[in-house]
């Protein structure tokens, strides 16, 4: 244990120390499912394990209130996995190294876990509490949220007798969320050709890094770098240019994560000074990028470099047709919702490229409030895939998540919210949550989603506010002491 266990409340922060330790990348979550099953047997609590994976644990009634309608407290127990480039770490073994920075809980270059691992140690707090007053509770621990809510939609029928849902994977502290944008991943795969390097060729090293990355929901509005965007449109214009042929080009790790970091290698011919030349426009067009970006990403920083001839590199023809595909992907904000001031409806997050087995693979990872505007998008995404000659897989999405502001569930934890803490907002989010796919599996479902204040997930700056986790219990423990 670490001294994160000593943080206040300590029945979350001491679980929260011990997820720490446990390895829960997506697809991988199978410690941590073995780790809340263990707690549930310890305090001899009835779990089932559906066929997907997914988790659902049963508490009584507190003394007294065995007459009130149950509630389904839910979190997923997987985590975004990401890392500054110059960290040495194996999620696959090591433990997360927490730090303590100011009023913030952070990671030694890492992702934290904090989403969703705050609203997992919440869950195991209450479920060993013995001093609270609850009516029938039913915790489901979801796997596979963040590569595509699949652990959701593996839901089997019949799990729950609870109607009403409290989703405790939000981020912004004081704020009550009562819908989430819908999305869908677009797979693209272009078939590549690679060669042998024509005699007296050299190679030029290009990376960029430093850029702030983040969550493709909460934090595609900020105008952000995308790595993978900004490393394409230098070696786009140096193809314009001069007769180059990549090598190498790739970067991006999640779908719903922004890339932060991408490198390329790209050979260029010997003769009439050519290298000097490309050179001279890489650096020149990430030094725009760079420029552009001061305000939103002022760490960008980037290298171009002499590096060791490889062995082939991609025709002129096939470097060609990558660079004009990445080029013309969209990337970022599509639309802002008319309905709720200051939401994004619609974007799209250029996610991952990488070259595997003879073709390039490139990932969109999309997502829309408005399911007809996401269809739209993905067309479009679709249209570019044609004009490329690219293959286009696309993948099933997941449900946007409508907002009932007629809610009994809301009207109850707006009420305890402004007792405790203070008048709450109410809003949608642009991330997706798992209550979409939830509501759409058990039609009428009441639900609602909040949580303590998280910054910056899904990239090495993750960190949450400490005293936020305090004041989200406290509410969380109040709402289940009041519902009937």
């Amino acid at each position: 244990m670490t001294f994160v266990s000593e943080l206040q409340p300590s029945a979350v922060w001491a679980y929260f120390d011990q997820l720490l330790t446990i390895p829960r990348g997506s697809k991988k979550e199978d410690r941590a499912r073995e780790f809340v099953i263990s707690v549930a047997d310890r305090l001899g609590l009835e779990h089932t394990v559906d066929q997907t994976g997914n988790v659902v644990v049963r508490k009584p009634a507190s003394a007294g209130n065995t007459s009130t309608t149950p509630t389904i407290l839910q979190s997923h127990l997987d985590m975004v996995q990401e890392k500054n480039s110059d960290v040495e770490f194996d999620f696959d073994n090591d433990a997360i190294r927490p730090v303590l920075d100011g009023e913030y809980l952070r990671a030694d270059g890492t992702t934290l876990g904090s989403d969703n691992g705050i609203g997992v140690a919440t869950m195991l707090a209450i479920m060993e509490a013995t001093d609270l007053t609850h009516g029938p509770l039913e915790f489901l621990f979801t796997i596979d949220e963040e590569t595509g809510l699949t652990g959701a939609g593996g839901l089997g029928e019949g799990l729950f007798q609870g109607r009403r849902l409290i989703n405790l994977d939000s981020e912004e502290e004081r704020v009550l969320t009562i819908g989430c944008a819908g999305g869908a991943d677009s797979h693209l795969h272009l078939a590549v050709e690679r060669s042998p390097l024509e005699e007296g060729s050299s190679a030029i090293s290009v990376r960029v890094a430093g850029l702030k990355g983040g969550h493709s929901g909460v934090d595609i509005h900020l105008q952000r770098g995308n790595a993978i965007k900004i490393i394409a449109r230098a070696l786009y214009s140096a193809a314009l240019a001069e007769p180059v042929r990549i090598a190498s080009f790739g970067g991006g790790n999640a779908h719903n994560a922004i890339p932060r970091e991408v490198s390329g290698v790209v050979v260029v011919p010997s003769a009439n000074g050519i290298p000097a030349v490309v050179g001279e426009i890489l650096t020149s067009e990430l030094e725009a990028a760079a420029a552009e970006l001061s305000a939103a990403d002022p760490g960008m920083s980037f290298e171009v470099t002499d590096t060791p001839l490889p062995a082939d590199a991609l025709t002129q023809a096939s470097t060609r047709q990558l660079l004009s595909l990445v080029t013309a992907l969209p990337h970022g904000v599509m639309a802002m919702s008319n309905d709720i001031e200051g939401l994004v409806e619609t974007s799209t997050n250029l996610a991952v490229v990488r070259e595997e087995a003879g073709r390039a693979f490139v990932l969109m990872s999309s997502r829309s409030s408005v399911m007809s505007a996401l269809e739209a998008l993905r067309q479009r995404i679709r249209a570019f895939a044609d004009l490329s000659g690219a293959d286009l897989e696309e993948k099933d999405g997941y449900p946007a998540w409508q907002p009932d502001v007629s809610s009994a569930l809301l009207h109850v934890v707006k009420g305890v919210h402004e007792r405790i803490a203070g008048e709450a907002e109410i809003g949608a989010v642009h991330a997706g949550l798992e209550c979409g796919i939830i509501g759409e599996k058990y039609p009428g479902m009441d639900m609602i989603s909040f949580g303590p204040q998280i910054d910056f997930p899904h990239s090495p700056d993750e960190r949450v506010k400490v005293a936020t986790v305090g004041e989200f219990y406290e509410v969380l423990t109040a709402v289940l002491a009041e519902l009937d």
